[in-house]
């Protein structure tokens, strides 16, 4: 047992140290890019690799440190994936809830002002063909399939767990890409990495769905991985690896992704002429109603599965506070070992180890990550009963002032709408700290002032720059200074997500709008929001589909904020009416006594000289304009619900067809 609770304790470092742990031994040894690149027509290195338990096992490692992680972390060369640089820049900011306002990303420099083509270079596109190290993880796994059962050390029982691990790895790399790209083409084995010539062509978006599932088939029917590390059963240095729920629950979000209308629709989003679409390459070619049934049986079989089996479960606040709710969602996805978290991924053990490289946190604080949460997405979050807010009949009511919260720190703060609105964004008048050690989640420190002149916004917010330039700025996987001192991580899939994709299924392949509400509204009473239904009276949310349909888009915006959701979500279902809407931040002016506007700071301002703390302000939304997006001006081009292959991808004339409209 010893040796089970050691085995995987490199699993958070980078390829490149597994390969210096391993080099560290043997001279001359090829890891990495290295190994994988260059196998120069020999199996010299592979022998050594598979020849040894602890180097196979490191070698897996190394493989996991390649995994999608959806947050900024580094800058290194090409080393790393693309997207963990801050230069790339994070796909939810071309979403209606968040506006990148650093030009130096390749976002705004790209997308906001449509100057993106298939000439593309490292760091200039969202989600890179060939820049994120999905197709070195590919091949790793296939060399660790192909090449395992000569490692010698290693018993039948872990074998075949790696290399059900492996085949969830290639997955989740696979769909990485797919929903950018739409079909691709399939690797069925490694390649040596001395071809001269090969032929690889891309797949349709049928065959690429299929062998994903495969992978994830073949995986779950191994019996080889376990339903759960859950630090008892096992060690908790092995949670981050691929278990059964993980590859059932994989195995859920893709089929609802190929399910939904970009690629099942009666006619092909680009309007069905192009090469791609006739070639199936990027549609199935027409509606298919056993896609939406598929990822229905997805969804029960993983929930039956979590009946038997226990374990996963949402995190529950142990009060009815808005704070313990805050707590109890927070350490929901953020805790690493939460019963919540279905799998995540790790590139490092914290930025508190290291701050100055986990850009995440650091660039933020120079404004450079500051993804500022649009008046559109905070407009999103209902009241704390759960009924919707409306910005119109609030200012009517002339209760504006209490949009966010009643009271003072002084006397006690009040919050008055959904707890998830604090945890995912900045609000004015926000206590800044929400205490990690106690389950009752209670909230002390200083305001956030984020009125014009306030001591954090500053004149950020009537520049329209850096931190706060909309009004807001975002604490999703921010969490203020006290996040620093804790183990950081990107949840890849979580429980709640799974609870409103089963609700979809049941939306679209049944019409059953019972059943959808009923797992909708186990989400929002984690936060001790009021059935959805019930919040809404007048949407007819128990017979109307469509209505329930965008009421369940909303819920998974405010659920899932900065998770990359709101992306997919308009992505897949087309929603060129959305990216092309205009987007608001909102001014605030702080009121004196007088009513009138005043520029100044309260903490390290006029608080000293025993003012009280402001709650009286006028607000101003207005259109977000540095920079603007295109799409607001000339409309959204349906070329961007997929990406571009690389234009030196397809001169190398493997078999690539270039998405419709590049």
């Amino acid at each position: 047992m010893k040796k089970m609770k050691s085995r995987y304790k490199c699993l958070v470092g980078a390829w490149v140290v597994a390969s210096l742990a391993a080099t560290s031994c043997v001279d001359d040894m090829k890891f990495g890019n290295a190994f994988l690149d260059k196998v120069s027509g020999s199996t010299a290195t592979i022998d050594t690799v598979f020849n040894s338990a602890i180097y196979t096992r490191q070698f897996l490692n190394g493989i996991y440190g390649r995994q999608y992680y959806g947050l900024p972390y580094s800058n290194n060369s090409d080393l790393l994936p693309a997207s963990s640089s801050p230069y790339c820049g994070k796909m939810d900011a071309l979403t209606d809830c968040w506006q990148l306002h650093w030009t130096g990303a390749a976002l705004p420099d790209q997308y906001y002002s449509a100057m993106h083509t298939a000439n593309y270079s490292r760091n200039q596109d969202k989600f890179g063909y060939s820049d994120e190290q999905v197709w070195q993880v590919v091949r790793a796994c296939w060399l660790l399939i192909e090449n395992i059962d000569k490692t010698p050390g290693l018993g039948a029982e872990e074998k075949a767990r790696m290399v059900a691990e492996a085949k969830c790895l290639i997955a989740t790399r696979y769909f990485d890409l797919f929903r950018h790209y739409g079909g691709l083409p399939i690797l069925e084995h490694s390649f040596m990495g001395n071809e001269s010539s090969y032929e690889c062509p891309r797949a349709t978006v049928e065959e690429t769905v299929n062998f994903m599932i495969r992978m994830l088939d073949e995986a779950i029917d191994s019996n080889a991985l376990p339903w759960a590390y859950d630090g008892v059963n096992a060690n908790s240095s092995e949670t981050g690896r691929w278990t059964l729920a993980g590859a059932m629950a994989l195995k859920c979000k893709i089929w609802q992704f190929a399910a939904s209308p970009l690629f099942n629709d009666n006619q092909g989003y680009a309007g069905g002429s192009s090469e791609a679409e006739q070639q199936h390459l990027v549609w199935y070619g027409g509606y298919r109603a056993e896609l939406w049934n598929n990822c229905l049986t997805a969804c029960q079989e993983f929930f039956n599965e979590l009946s038997s089996r226990g374990y996963y479960e949402l995190r529950q606040s142990v009060n009815t506070t808005p704070a313990g709710y805050r707590y109890a969602y927070r350490m929901g996805y953020i805790a690493q070992g939460s019963k919540e978290v279905i799998h995540s991924v790790r590139v490092q053990m914290g930025d508190a180890f290291n701050s100055s490289t986990y850009m995440w946190h650091s660039w933020a604080d120079i404004g450079r990550n500051s993804y500022t949460p649009t008046q559109e997405y905070v407009e999103m979050f209902p009241w704390a009963d759960g009924t919707p807010f409306n910005w119109n009949e609030t200012a009517a009511e002339g209760r504006l002032d209490e949009m966010f919260m009643t009271g003072t720190v002084a006397e006690g703060v009040n919050l008055t709408r959904d707890p998830r609105l604090y945890e995912s964004v900045r609000v004015n008048g926000l206590q800044k700290v929400l205490d990690w050690t106690t389950e009752a989640g209670l909230m002390s420190g200083q305001p956030y002032e984020l009125w014009v002149g306030g001591y954090d916004a500053l004149q950020n917010s009537a520049l329209e720059t850096g931190s706060y330039a909309t009004g807001y700025d975002n604490m999703k996987y921010y969490l203020g200074t006290e996040y620093q001192r804790q183990y950081c991580q990107w949840v890849t899939l979580r429980l709640s997500d799974l609870y409103l994709t089963y609700a979809e299924a049941l939306l679209q392949a049944q019409n059953d709008c019972t059943g959808a509400l009923n797992w909708i509204d186990q989400v929002r009473a984690r936060v001790g929001l009021g059935g959805l239904a019930d919040c809404n009276p007048g949407k007819n949310l128990t017979s109307d589909k469509n209505a329930l349909l965008e009421e369940l888009l909303r819920e998974r915006a405010c659920e899932l904020g900065m998770e990359d959701a709101r992306y997919y979500d308009l992505i897949r279902y087309k929603r060129a009416d959305i990216f092309e809407k205009e987007l608001h931040g909102l001014l605030i002016y702080r009121l004196n006594d007088a009513g009138e506007r005043v520029q100044t700071k309260w903490f390290e301002g006029d608080q000293n000289s025993g003012a009280p703390q402001p709650t009286h302000f006028d607000y101003e939304k207005f259109v977000l304009k540095t920079p603007r997006r295109i799409w607001w001006d000339y409309g959204f081009d349906s070329k961007w619900y997929l990406s571009p292959f690389p234009q030196t991808e397809i001169n190398k004339a493997y078999g690539l067809v270039q998405n419709p409209g590049w």
